[in-house]
This record gives C-alpha cells, structure tokens and sequence, in this order.
C-alpha cells in the first residue's frame, strides 16, 4: 500500500507539466544565454582552476567539488539502471536531452546565486533559489515572492532529509556492500516486517552513519576539503573501468546507440504490432530517463547554487560558467558509462537487426522479459562490468563497490550543507535548529539501510520534482536577467568571447 501511495504521488509530481517545464526552463535558459553551453563549454573548463579574486569563502574548484559531490552518486551507478528497467534504454537518450538543456539550465541558477546572495553579520555567505526568488522575482515584478522561497527551502529540507541526501545514498552503498560480502543474503542479523537484513548491511550502515556524523559536524570547509580529495580520484577510477567498457566493445556501441534512439521513440514497439501503446512508452521513457538525469545532475533542481554562493568571485557569470561543467561531467560522460555498459551487457541478442526492446505482456507493453535476470540498482550495474570486462567479477564487483560507496559518501556530505542551508532561510540563521538537524540527518542516514531501493528512490523523485517547480518557475521569469549579466559579462571581457 504504502508503495502504491508513493507510485501516484511520483506520477503526479513527475507528470507532463513537470517534465514541460524542466525542459522549457532548459530551453529558456539556452536562448537567453546565448547557446553558452555549446559555445562556452571550452571557457567553462579553462576557468575551474582558475584562483578567484573577490568576496566569499570557497575557491570555484572547491566549489565545484562541493556541488559534484552531492550530484556524483547513486545516481550515476544506480539512479542509471532503474531508470532503464523502468524506461527502457530510451530512458537513457531522455537523460541526454535533459542533461544538454540543464547544462544551461545549471549555469543560469548558480549565477543568479551568486548575484542575489547575502553577507550574514559574522561573515558567512548564504545564498541559493530562496534569495533569487525572494530578491530577485520581487526586482522583476514588484511582487513579494517569499512565500515561494520559503516553499523551495522547505522542500529542500525534506530531500536532504527523506531523499536524495540521506536514504537513497546509503542504501546504495550498503546494498553494493552487501552484493561484494554476502551476495546470497546468507548472513543474517535481523528481521523487522517481512524482510531480513545481513550483517554486512548492518556494519556498513553503522560504518558510514559514523564517518558521515564526524565530517558533517565540522560544516562546510571540512565537507568542502573532503569533497576536494575524494571527488577527483574516485570520478577518475570510474571514468577508467567505463572507458575499458567501451573500448572492449567499440564494435558494438553504434548498435547500441541506435538501440537507444529506438526505445527512445518507440520504433521497436511499432516494428512490433502495437503502435496503440507507442505513446504511454515514450512518456514512460521521457519521465523515467529526465527524473533520474535530474537526480543525477541536479540541474534545475536549485541545489548547486547553494554551494556556489559562498564562491570568492566578483563575477557571478564566472562561477556560472565553472558550475555549469557539473552537468556534463555529471550526465553525460559518467551516466552515459553506466548506461552504455548495462545495454552492451544485457541487450547483446537484441543489438542485432531485427531484436525488439518490447513485447506485450498481460495486455501492456513491457521491456523483453527479465533482462536483467532479476537484478537491479548497483548489483544490476555490477553485474554489467562483470560481463563485459569478464575476468575475475569479484574485483571488478569490489572497484565498483569502492566507487560507489565514496560517491553516494561524499553526497550524504554534500546534501547536508545543502538542506542546512534552506533551513538556515526558514528560521532566519537559528543554529540550534541547525544543529537538532543534524542530529536528524544523522539518524536519517542511519535507518537508511533498512528501506527496500524502489521506495527510497521514489521519495528521492517526488521531493527533487517538488524543489524544481518553484526554482524553474524563478528562473523563467528572471531569463531577462540572466540574458542581460551574460551579455554584460562578455561585452566586459571581449577576449573571452
């Protein structure tokens, strides 16, 4: 019952407006901005070891570290397979579509950060959507919008607290955990309503719940510095197992590709007989593959623009440009991996001319039966490596395990500063509210283990739909701004045009 109830919930939150505005704002912000993540891609990546010179607490790297962080997690391992299970591998070209269009997207939201942020009286800097729909929505239009920012702050507390930040991240690591040590669930500790959980699940909970409890009681500049060590090394290792992926099997990944544009737009289930239900797939696949690209890359979603804020920076077009590199690293080089290897692994048979994605089961559409061999999340991922590198799938199981557990860590870290910092807007800079949330943060990663994924991943999805809606909406209303400071920018500094 209580996953029905989740299901409708996410079916309305993630529904066609949702999806029409992510894209619409992506689309907005790509107009307004001149095209600035096709053209200024080049410059954005020049500028993230840039030394900044200005007001503010983080270096830009830094500050794209902290924001990586959060956004390089369970999405990336695990976010990308059950998007596919449930969307088909089309699910991954919608993850495309919405990470090109949030580039933009990325970049407008983190600049109105900065441009719209405040200086606390001891210093500290706190910005982020609250204060660009606050300051900057009442500058557009003379109305008071803080009832909007205040709903976007709370609904950023709630996904720290109940989504994106806490369970969805610790259950990826302690499932992972558990699929290296105990993959038969041999080992059990307890068993608490119908389900039973291992010692590995148990010890590995315990073991992040701890560290994460050391880091995150020592703020921003200690998640900052973890952040800035971990992120690189780990996206690299990453980076490396996918590249041996694709270079294994460069023959087949035009096939694949072609697979993928083929789910994406249903032209396997038209090839099949049953164009009647072409419609309901692509939906199926547009909201699986944007949903998951969003938890994944966050863009729109208003949370790397808390992280930008405190940046030493007197140009907010500046940081704009560095933070918006997020997304590409992101969706579209470490996703597109996972996803290219799941389909190389588990949609060999079906590369070849002819092969169907879907076939009707029970009178609806549904993907090939149990292609995944009743895996899913990391162990789903896993097991895709496995195949297509081959060896000794223990150690390649192991490698991904490392890399995820750091990963959805260093998220943990990441979501914390971020809700801390809406909650920082709510009660006016109270720390003692601060500090009991901690406490809640830390209990929330702690009973994290104990959720099954489908569920965490759902409440992920419904609390990011709902922080999106208000911070899309600002940022369609304030394109004229983010035109005329990217404008400003480049006319101010030719040579970097």
């Amino acid at each position: 019952m209580f996953n029905e109830i989740l299901t409708k919930i996410d079916d309305i939150v993630w529904g066609v407006p949702t999806i029409v505005l992510i894209l619409a704002t992506g689309l907005i912000m790509t107009i307004a901005a001149r095209g600035i993540q096709f053209t200024k891609l080049g410059r954005a990546f020049k500028g993230i070891f840039k030394k900044n010179k200005g007001q503010g607490e983080l270096s830009g790297f830094a500050a794209l570290c902290t924001a990586l962080s959060a956004t390089i997690g369970t999405g990336n391992i695990v976010g990308v397979a059950t998007a596919i299970l449930g969307g088909g591998p089309g699910a991954i070209f919608w993850m495309w579509v919405a990470a090109i269009l949030g580039t933009a997207t990325k970049y407008a939201e983190c600049m109105l950060a900065i441009k719209y942020r405040e200086v606390k009286p001891d210093g500290h800097i706190l910005g982020g959507p609250f204060y660009t729909i606050e300051k900057g929505m009442k500058e557009k239009t003379g109305w008071n919008w803080k009832w909007l920012a205040i709903l976007f702050a709370i609904f950023g507390v709630l996904a720290g607290l109940l989504g994106i930040g806490t369970m969805t991240q610790v259950n990826g690591i302690t499932d992972a955990v558990n699929g290296v040590f105990d993959p038969n669930g041999s080992n059990i500790a307890f068993s608490f309503l119908g389900r039973s959980y291992t010692w590995s699940t148990v010890i590995a909970g315990a073991i992040i719940t701890l560290f994460a409890a050391l880091v995150i009681i020592g703020g921003l500049k200690r998640i900052s510095k973890v952040a800035e060590k971990i992120v690189p090394t780990m996206a690299l290792v990453y980076v490396f197992l996918g590249i041996s992926v694709l270079i294994m099997n460069a023959t087949k990944i035009p096939a694949a590709f072609v697979l993928i544009f083929k789910s994406a737009f249903g032209v396997s289930a038209i090839t099949a007989g049953v164009a009647g239900y072409v419609i309901k797939m692509i939906l199926d696949s547009m909201r699986k593959g944007i949903a998951r690209g969003i938890f994944s890359n966050e863009a729109g979603l208003g949370s790397a623009p808390i992280a930008a804020a405190p940046v030493q920076t007197d140009e907010p077009v500046e940081q704009g440009l560095v933070n918006m590199t997020g997304t590409v690293i992101d969706t579209l080089i470490i996703c597109t991996m996972t996803g290219l290897a799941i389909v190389l692994a588990f949609f060999g048979d079906i590369l070849a001319p002819g092969g169907l994605v879907y076939e009707m089961k029970d009178g609806a559409l549904t993907l090939v039966s149990n292609w995944n061999g009743g895996l899913e999340g990391s162990q789903l991922t896993a097991a895709a490596f496995s195949r297509v590198l081959g060896g000794d799938n223990i150690s390649v199981q192991f490698l991904l395990m490392l890399c995820l557990a750091f990963f959805a860590f260093t998220t943990i870290l990441g979501w914390n500063y971020y809700s801390e910092k809406c909650l920082e807007y709510i009660t006016n800079g109270k720390m003692g509210a601060v500090m009991v949330y901690r406490i809640l943060y830390i209990v929330a990663v702690a009973i994290g283990p104990y959720f099954a994924v489908e569920e965490v991943f759902q409440i992920a999805d419904i609390t990011n739909g709902l922080m999106a809606i208000p911070n899309c909406i600002a940022l369609i209303v304030l394109a004229g701004v983010v035109a005329k400071e990217t404008k400003a920018y480049f006319n101010k500094y030719p040579k970097l045009q």
